[in-house]
């Protein structure tokens, strides 16, 4: 890309055109996000005219957990034990500590639990989706299949698709559960607290209206990162280094859909 050149003073400089990068890069994004909805049609009228893989649907799904359970376990604890030892000391100020294993819960579960877990997924499970088919691609299995006429996207698509959407909520929910008992041993390292007094603590200030936005919001969440796995997979060009750029793009368009889709549902959310 060119680069405008400036004078000042006899003196010619460069500056970086960086709001014509800014430029392009957004409209790439929304070209993105234009074609993933163009493919999402695709895909949800296969899904309810044809019948898809089950078996692969299980597989997906085991491969999801078990891909992802370690990270969010170390990244959930973490999470606890930092809002918890930020928190404590302006609630110790106030003489309002007593509100800290509620105040962390609600964070976590309306919040940090969903949205950590969806990023940590997106890199780990979308780039490898985006990898996978990729590879698929450039190997021209995929090809085969439309030739040997095996719907790819039945085999391949709902199946990833389908065990994201179901997976995510599942992983929250475990997130959300580590997170918090990372929570009490963030305050057993000021103070002695049993386990069973902090979750009556922390639950006696969650309510119905904090639990259940959060979860609904899941669903999306792996609905987008499986289907822009799957996109950026599926339509990888030719070339083995196509199959990097692919899962590349799967990571950061991914994340980017999940900041915007978090953003409308705490909108919504805050309707309620």
């Amino acid at each position: 890309m060119s680069k405008k050149l400036y004078k000042s003073n006899n003196i010619a400089f460069s500056m970086p055109p960086f709001f014509s990068l800014i430029k392009e890069k957004s409209t790439l994004f929304f070209i993105d996000i234009a074609n993933v909805l163009e493919y999402l049609k695709t895909v949800l009228r296969n899904l309810f005219t044809k019948t898809f893989e089950f078996q692969e649907f299980l597989k997906q799904c085991y491969q999801i957990g078990n891909k992802s359970v370690g990270l969010i376990s170390i990244t959930g604890i973490i999470v606890g034990l930092v809002l918890t030892i930020q928190s404590r000391p302006p609630l110790v100020e106030f003489g309002a500590v007593a509100m800290l294993p509620g105040m962390v819960a609600i964070s976590i579960i309306r919040e940090m639990g969903p949205v950590i877990t969806a990023l940590i997924c997106a890199g780990k499970i979308g780039s490898s989706m985006g990898a996978e088919l990729g590879s698929m691609r450039v190997t021209e299995q995929i090809d085969a299949m439309e030739v040997s006429n095996t719907n790819p996207i039945n085999f391949l698509i709902i199946p990833r698709v389908l065990a994201a959407t179901v997976m995510i909520p599942i992983l929250t929910l475990y997130a959300d559960a580590i997170g918090i008992f990372g929570s009490w041993l963030g305050i057993n390292l000021k103070d002695s607290v049993s386990l069973e007094l902090f979750l009556n603590q922390a639950f006696s200030q969650v309510e119905f209206i904090d639990i259940i936005p959060a979860i609904i919001k899941t669903f999306f969440f792996g609905a987008v990162i499986g289907l822009v796995g799957c996109y950026k997979g599926y339509n990888a060009g030719s070339g083995t280094a196509s199959v990097g750029i692919a899962a590349n793009s799967a990571v950061v368009t991914a994340s980017l859909l999940l900041i915007i889709v978090d953003l409308i549902a705490v909108q919504i959310t805050d309707l309620l």
